[in-house]
């Protein structure tokens, strides 16, 4: 049976200010990536909500980064950001299909995040959950959704998204709901709450707490020390987890995710 894993991660590689304090003073912008290949589990494509990229550019992504590193990959906002989401077919085929296959077993979960304003209508995310292809050239895919409306903090959602095995975010956010149900045979957390004033981004304590979140949810246990919306559903077999940094104090993002990985492996 393949070990599951969690990758820890940042929200793309190019950022200035993590030039001299991630980066080693003088490495090549070009090698960039590789070096956040050597040292962190996973990272989020962004630039792909706002547009597409070239096949070319998913094959040297692929090359520069070593075994079992993956990359997530954010859906287009011409998909999410919708009145009707059952519209959404032919932005999804585009979306999936500019070179998401040249990542081979690079790929990870592909986010769909939706607008804060959205809201829950069962027969509409029903419809476009039913869209979301389950394979791509015979390469199977997995889906996260990141949604931050209350409307979806009720079980109908939450059993929704498990009977289509799409992981719900677990977003540490200021801003919105967060939602700790895991419905998926994967889980995905986005750490959103990072302060400049901590080196380290997060506290220990929390720090800690995230990480043994994490190690539960790999193990299938539900020892979390949070509420569940729905009951939750055993599996036996494991999850791989995907836990990014993202936003908050983004310069801090590379040392809070290597704090995490160094605790993951304790």
């Amino acid at each position: 049976m393949a070990e599951h894993l969690i990758r820890c991660g940042i929200g793309g590689w190019t950022f200035a200010p993590w030039r001299g304090t991630f980066y080693p003073k003088g490495l090549r912008q070009a090698d960039e990536l590789k070096y956040a290949g050597e040292h962190l589990g996973a990272i989020e494509i962004n630039g792909t909500y706002y547009g597409t990229q070239k096949p070319e550019s998913f094959a040297k992504w692929r090359e520069a980064v070593p075994e079992s590193f993956q990359f997530s990959v954010k859906a287009s906002r011409y998909c999410t950001n919708r009145k009707d989401l059952r519209e959404a077919g032919e932005s999804i085929e585009k979306f999936t299909g500019q070179g998401l296959i040249e990542l081979g077993d690079k790929l990870g979960p592909l986010l769909w995040q939706f607008m804060p304003t959205k809201r829950f209508d069962p027969a509409e995310f029903e419809g476009f959950f039913k869209m979301l292809p389950e394979t791509l050239e015979g390469m199977a895919l997995r889906h996260a959704v990141e949604v931050r409306h209350e409307s979806f903090l009720c079980p109908e959602f939450v059993d929704l998204a498990r009977k289509f095995n799409a992981a719900v975010v677990c977003s540490h956010s200021d801003k919105y709901p967060q939602m700790y149900d895991q419905t998926a045979d994967f889980s995905y957390a986005r750490l959103t709450c990072s302060r400049e004033d901590i080196e380290t981004g997060y506290s220990d304590s929390e720090l800690d707490a995230w990480a043994e979140r994490a190690k539960n949810w790999r193990d299938c246990k539900s020892s979390d020390d949070r509420d569940y919306i729905s009951s939750p559903v055993p599996l036996v077999s494991g999850r791989d987890v995907y836990m990014f940094v993202i936003s908050g104090a983004k310069i801090r993002a590379p040392a809070a995710a290597q704090e995490l990985m160094e605790r993951i492996r304790t």
